[in-house]
Formats: C-alpha cells, structure tokens, sequence
C-alpha cells in the first residue's frame, strides 16, 4: 500500500519522482478502502486449465495482504473442451454476462492454443473482442500473457507476430528499461523469466504502435510492455506464474512425442533451465525409454522424477513484486463502484499520469 504525505517531508516529494506510489492527504482522507475484484480470463487448453488457474491465483494472492481479492475464473466459447472440463467450468467458472454486469477492477486474460498462425482466425476469436472490447471502457487495467499479447496487439494495434524459426522456451535473464514505470518499482532490474512459444512480437514493432516497453531480453526479447496510456493494458510475453517444474512438464510431453514417433529427432533441452547433471539425467532416461521401446517391454516414465529435484525457480519473487505493484496501482485509480475504471480525477487516456513526462 502507498505512503502518504502527510508532513510534506521532502524524502516524499523525492520518492515520488523516482516513480513510487505517494498519496496526498487529501486524496488519502478521502479514499474509500474496499476490496478489489479481478476477473481470470482462462483460455488454456483442458491439459493446463487448471494448473495455470492456480498459478495466477497464487501470484494474486501473493500480493500485500490488506486488500481482500475476489478473484472470478471464466472462459469463452470457441476453445475446444472435453466433457470433464466443460462440466468443470460450470461447476466453478464464473458467465461473462454475470461480471459484465457486475462489473470488474481488473482482469487477467491467458495465453492459449491456436490452430493457425493468423489467431483472428480461431473460433474464439470474436468472444474474445467482446470481452476485450467491453474491458477497454470498464476495467481499469487488463494483464494479458502469451497468446493474450499477441491477439490483442493484433486487435488493438495491427501488429503482426512474426512466426520463429523455432521454438523459444527456456529461462532467460531480463533488464529492466525504464525503471521510472511504478509497475517495476522495487524490483530486481535484472531477473529471470521462462518463455515458451513459437511468434514474437519485436521491440520495434511494439514502439512504432506507440507502446511502452518496460522489460526486455538481449535474447528472448521483450517480456512486458504496456499501452500507450502506460497502464490500461499490460503485455506479457513471457510466463511469470509458471511454476519451477511446468518447463520440465513441456518437455516430457515432447519427449512422449519423440518416443511415440511423432517427431524423429529427441526435443532440445530449454534454453538455460536444466544443469549438467539435469541433462545428464534426461539422456539417461532417453537411452533407457527407447531400449524398453525398442524391446516391447515396459517404457519407464520417471523423468519428471529424476530432474525436478534439480530444478530452480528464478523469477518467482520477480513475478509476485509486478502483479503486487499492478494491483496496487489498481487499487489505488479504481472508483469505490466497481462498475467504473477509475475514481473521480483519474484520467483515463493517463491513468497514471506519465504521459507528460
């Protein structure tokens, strides 16, 4: 939660321009303290739903335990589901109509699986648009990964992801660049993030649509970035809330493909995330699945196992500082009726009110 300036201390005055939350004392004896409520948009195929529910959740909970955080799972049509996971989203997932007319602070919106590589081609394509469309006028701020930041660029910029050469998953070392932006205060400047997915989206295409970016990688490109306003919109590309071993779970599926005969060739190890003595592991197992294979008898299947105690998580304190930092800036620009984006005063087109500087 914010300081606020009550004495006109100057260390306050010099927190401010170096980009820290610091309230007046008018505006701080005239805030409403209330709880805050978050809207989960879940996308993910049946495999990762509710692993990835869990992640966001947890970092969501993570976050200064003053507010209270209603946190409302949903989905939209057009993703395919089997049974189980559709009986699931009814039991536990909330209807769009329902918080659209309840209305929203925030809204976190995930990555998912695509068909094709133009993404406004997928069935989800228009339900999407209407949640983002209907956000963009109601919600104070929306935190989007992976997929989410390529649609919506696609949607609201015209910008094109660019298809790799191959695929980009690993952990990677990031810098912050603009470390004035509140949403990167008193984070580390240089921390790890894992990515996994094949298009990206370049400095230079996010900048000539007038986006800002905030944190980047040498190697693995741009991992946060946000809307021209510098807040509305939130643009992750790489993957925060996943877990230590969820990179090792890519790569077994990979591996089960490579075992079965799908691909002809062992998948590559994730680009810095498996030790030596990791990697010595996954090529034991390997030899000793395709001997079982080979022979008809049975193929082992320890390999989460053998390397998960090996693994590290690098950017999990990272993660939970930025969604802390993002839900208390909603916190603080969010009206009292969660119906309305922001409190009297707050600029919508500069909610923060960088845009001058």
């Amino acid at each position: 939660m914010p300081l606020v300036d009550h004495s006109g201390l100057p260390t306050f005055s010099d927190l401010r321009t170096q980009g820290h939350e610091i309230l007046t004392l008018d505006r701080a004896e005239h805030q409403d303290i209330r709880e805050l409520h978050i809207g989960f948009l879940n996308m993910m195929p049946d495999a990762a739903l509710r692993a990835t529910e869990r992640q966001f959740v947890r970092l969501v909970g993570a976050c200064n335990r003053i507010a209270q955080f209603y946190v409302y799972p949903f989905s939209v049509p057009g993703l395919a589901r089997d049974a189980e996971t559709r009986a699931y989203i009814e039991d536990h997932y909330s209807r769009f109509e329902d918080l659209r007319e309840a209305g929203l602070d925030a809204l976190i919106i995930t990555g998912a699986n695509v068909a094709t590589p133009e993404v406004e081609r997928e069935a989800f394509w228009e339900p999407l648009v209407e949640v983002v469309e209907w956000a963009r006028e109601s919600v104070a701020s929306v935190l989007c990964s992976c997929l989410a930041t390529h649609a919506l660029v696609r949607h609201l910029h015209g910008i094109e992801r660019t298809p790799m050469r191959s695929k980009r998953w690993g952990v990677y070392g990031h810098h912050v660049r603009d470390r004035s932006h509140p949403l990167v205060r008193e984070i580390n400047t240089r921390f790890d993030v894992p990515h996994s997915r094949h298009n990206d989206v370049s400095r230079e295409q996010m900048e000539e649509a007038g986006l800002a970016v905030l944190v980047e990688s040498d190697e693995a490109g741009v991992h946060i970035a946000t809307s021209p306003d510098r807040f509305r919109i939130i643009y992750l590309q790489g993957h925060p809330e996943y877990d230590a071993n969820s990179l090792l779970k890519e790569y077994r599926r990979e591996a089960q493909r490579f075992l079965a005969g799908e691909i002809p060739l062992p998948p590559p190890f994730p680009d810095h995330y498996f030790d030596e003595e990791a990697r010595h592991r996954a090529r034991d197992y390997l030899d000793e699945a395709v001997r079982a294979r080979d022979a008809g008898t049975e193929v082992p299947d320890d390999l989460e196992q053998r390397i998960e105690p090996l693994l590290d998580n690098t950017w999990g304190d990272s993660a939970k500082a930025i969604v802390n930092n993002w839900l208390g800036l909603v916190y603080q620009l969010t009206d009292l009726d969660r119906r309305t984006p922001f409190a009297p005063g707050i600029d919508p087109d500069d909610p923060l009110g960088l845009m001058g500087r």
